[in-house]
């Protein structure tokens, strides 16, 4: 049997077959695996997409030797994404920019009186043991011109914003042959983005996993690709299978950004937990809330969100906050609390089964998006 086509302009750009992209997954901060980001990475590139590596969690040597760990075992294109925060903070117990890591015990010393008072409070309550965990002050967040740099070094085909503008670094992206991508939540910062010069936008709705905005996907689509014209725009938020692809394409998208159904996939680097909960969760079980990072943040609901809500307590600036959420989620994990226990994850969980190889998800993506747009929908639609 023939292999399906599914090329849009994306695929000319980026030298791939489907105009398919995974959204930018990496290591967490509490000392899970650093190999499953690259697994799913290659995994995803293999089968005809485009994998990207989400560098996040990563110090800045680690983020070097994922991306050669990448074009040692593919020699097809991926992207690396990394956050771009305006702001860091570094004030309390965040150290400085000199100091590789911390403990977090020290750390959430420098908290204000009330946070730190809540989390010993939540602790001494529910019995959770003290998890002492090493807070990494030099990933690649927190030192983003040296990550910068080591990707454009590396010669990243695909360079990724999830957070920020990265229209300071395309010129030099761009005279070693890179292209660079960054990812919008509403028309206003598109139209920023594309006249700062990046080659792809990415517009992402309210119902993505992550970091996300206040606008629905199917309004921000036109609005997003009307401001940020010519530059190309992908959708993000809600895509789970061939009918969404099928339906950005039709919007006039030239491909498609998937976080949660990758996520959770034998390669997803999501703890077990986490993918268990997706694949249980109805479209309903996830929650927006600053409890996480201290921005609006996407994740599969679970009583941790209860319990920031409930505390009263303002959110931190990023990403002193997650300093907080990393010192109880190491506790609900170790003491096997998993009702309070929920990563990443939008609203396309409702529509996800099973976990199976990301290769398995995407030809599946490809098939039923071709079989929308080349039969079901001709004999559907009349159209003179």
């Amino acid at each position: 049997m023939a292999k399906p086509v599914l090329r849009t302009q994306l695929c000319d750009m980026l030298g791939i077959e489907y105009p398919i992209l995974s959204a930018g997954m990496g290591p967490t901060l509490i000392g899970e695996e650093t190999g499953a980001p690259v697994d799913l990475v290659v995994a995803v590139s293999e089968a005809g997409g485009l994998g990207v590596l989400g560098g996040s969690g990563y110090t800045v040597d680690e983020l070097r030797e994922a991306i050669r760990q990448i074009k040692a075992r593919t020699d097809k294109p991926y992207g690396v994404d990394l956050l771009l925060p305006r702001n860091i903070d570094f004030d309390g117990g965040m150290g400085s920019r000199d100091i590789d890591q911390l403990p977090l015990s020290e750390v959430l010393k420098g908290l204000p009186k009330p946070h730190m008072d809540w989390v010993h409070k939540i602790k001494a309550e529910m019995g959770l043991p003290d998890t002492e965990l090493m807070v990494r002050m030099n990933t690649t967040t927190m030192r983003p011109e040296e990550s910068v740099r080591v990707c454009i070094e590396e010669k990243v085909p695909l360079f990724c914003a999830g957070l920020g503008n990265p229209g300071f670094m395309v010129a030099a992206a761009h005279d070693v042959g890179m292209k660079v991508l960054g990812i919008t939540g509403n028309s206003k910062n598109a139209k920023r983005m594309a006249d700062s010069g990046v080659d792809l936008l990415v517009a992402q709705g309210h119902e993505g996993g992550g970091h996300t905005g206040r606008i629905g996907t199917m309004a921000l689509l036109p609005a997003a690709i009307d401001a940020a014209a010519p530059v190309p725009v992908l959708a993000a938020g809600g895509i789970g299978d061939g009918r969404g692809v099928a339906a950005a394409l039709a919007m006039g998208c030239i491909g498609v950004w998937v976080g949660t159904r990758f996520l959770a996939t034998d390669e997803g680097g999501a703890l077990p937990v986490n993918k268990a909960r997706i694949i249980s969760s109805t479209d309903e079980d996830t929650r927006v809330s600053t409890a996480y990072t201290g921005k609006t943040l996407r994740a599969s609901y679970n009583k941790y969100h209860d319990l920031w809500s409930e505390s009263g307590l303002e959110p931190l600036p990023f990403p002193t906050q997650v300093m907080i959420s990393s010192a109880l989620l190491a506790g609900f994990i170790d003491a096997k609390k998993d009702d309070y226990v929920g990563g990443l994850a939008g609203q396309v969980s409702g529509i996800i089964q099973e976990i199976k190889p990301a290769g398995d998800v995407l030809r599946d993506m490809v098939d039923q998006a071709v079989d929308i747009l080349s039969r079901r929908l001709p004999k559907a639609v009349q159209v003179q």
